[in-house]
């Protein structure tokens, strides 16, 4: 079996240079206040050695294509390896600081404040209903498939009253749905999935939040952007949306482990006028908010250690995101493209998308069901074959009928990886081969 790592860390040869003792402050707090920065210690420290940068790539491995994790540059992998760091140190301090406003960039945001806290997508569901909702107060969530479901859930643990807006499989809700709902009760949030990882169903975001802004605008909008954040466009300020939350795995091109979310100032006025204690430990913003605003501002601050190489990876990552080409833009663009032609070569194989209607269908990831007669032992295992790893059904009630094709990050936006090229030239041998040993 082919190895998904890189080359054994011992070649690099790392080596740590100009680190600083940093004692921790005797206060309960451990503000660490003295530490500010000066400009000329602001760089980064990097891994050094025999193997450079400019020479580090990945070992031969699989090509993954599932919706998350995705493929990750040599660059972030590389940053992953980093030297074991001080999550206080003067060189961790302003990596951490670039990634909290770096995010901002990429959901297009001038204020929203991000949390970018050690765990799953999983936990900005929690930070959600732990810190912007309170005990008995109502939520609708609009429900498009697996994580519509999970997202409820979450909610009611916590103490909400979760009213849900079901739309058909392979559909999202509509905006009509949405605007009778509001009209007929007072809702504290609603809350949506922008991307259904478990079969492809986009939502509208924007006449969404338009919707809740005209009919309810004291409703907060929350929008689980896992599958979606750096892969479908979302204008977070002139939408008007309150909560983005997603994971560095996917669109964001990190591996797995962050979870990633940016609160507006309306949210964080919510989040600061509530009445009853936030409801979680973990994921309460009173002990993240210093945080966040410590590193930002250049000094460390202390609540439960960040996973400082996953940081550097994640700058890495964000780094190529806001900083180089191709844009945002045009990085938006080229996922429609490579949607369009993944979408395009599987109706050509006589494959039919699990979204019902084109305006449903993500651009980072493509939901396609079985062919009569096959089912997921008869393709995936020969899309491996082929080197080429994709996922199957996730949604409860559907799981066994389809599978899933993950187009974001590199393999869209590096032609001359040519990922998207191998994914469409396995999936047509694959079905061939499956279909003649079924005689279908």
């Amino acid at each position: 079996m082919l190895s998904r790592c890189p080359r054994p860390l011992a070649a690099l040869a790392l080596a740590l240079d100009g680190t600083r003792a940093v004692s921790a402050s005797s206060s309960s707090s451990l503000s660490f206040a003295s530490l500010r920065l000066s400009s000329a210690l602001s760089r980064p420290l990097r891994p050094r050695g025999s193997l450079a940068m400019s020479t580090f790539k990945q070992e031969p491995h699989k090509l993954l294509v599932i919706p998350g994790p995705i493929e990750v540059t040599d660059e972030v992998l590389y940053a992953n390896a980093h030297p074991s760091m001080s999550h206080v140190s003067s060189e961790f301090i302003p990596v951490f600081g670039d990634c909290i406003r770096m995010i901002r960039e990429v959901v297009a945001t001038a204020d929203a404040q991000p949390f970018i806290i050690s765990g799953s997508g999983t936990l900005g569901w929690d930070q959600v209903s732990a810190n912007l909702v309170e005990p008995g107060e109502n939520v609708l969530v609009l429900n498009s498939g697996y994580f519509g479901d999970s997202f409820a859930d979450c909610l009611r643990t916590y103490g909400a009253v979760v009213d849900e807006l079901r739309a058909p499989f392979g559909t999202a809700v509509e905006l009509s749905s949405l605007e009778v709902a509001l009209k007929s009760k007072k809702y504290k949030l609603v809350a949506f999935t922008h991307v259904d990882t478990s079969t492809g169903v986009l939502s509208d975001a924007k006449g969404i939040a338009s919707v809740v802004n005209s009919v309810s605008p004291d409703t907060l909008i929350a929008l689980d952007g896992v599958c979606s954040v750096a892969s479908e466009e979302i204008q977070m300020d002139a939408w008007g949306i309150d909560v983005v939350l997603t994971a560095s795995q996917k669109g964001l091109g990190t591996p797995p482990g962050l979870s990633i979310l940016l609160a507006s100032q309306k949210a964080m006025k919510v989040f600061e006028g509530r009445k009853s204690p936030v409801t979680s430990y973990y994921a309460s913003w009173k002990k993240w908010l210093p945080i966040m605003r410590a590193y930002e501002s250049g000094t460390a601050a202390y609540f439960a250690t960040p996973p400082v190489n996953l940081i550097y990876a994640f700058h890495a990552s964000l780094t190529q995101l806001t900083k180089r080409a191709p844009s945002l833009s045009e990085r938006f663009r080229l996922h429609r493209e490579a949607s369009a032609r993944v979408k395009k070569a599987a109706e050509e194989l006589g494959l039919r998308q699990l979204p019902l209607d084109p305006k449903y269908a993500a651009n980072g990831m493509t939901a396609l069901y079985f062919p009569d007669g096959l089912v997921a032992s008869d393709l995936l295992p020969r899309l491996v074959k082929r080197d080429v790893v994709v996922a199957a059904g996730l949604h409860k009630d559907n799981k066994e009928k389809y599978f899933r094709i993950g187009h974001m990050g590199v393999s869209v936006v590096d032609p001359q990886r040519g990922d998207i090229d191998k994914v469409i030239a396995a999936l047509k041998e694959s079905l061939a081969e499956a279909k003649a040993s079924k005689n279908v």
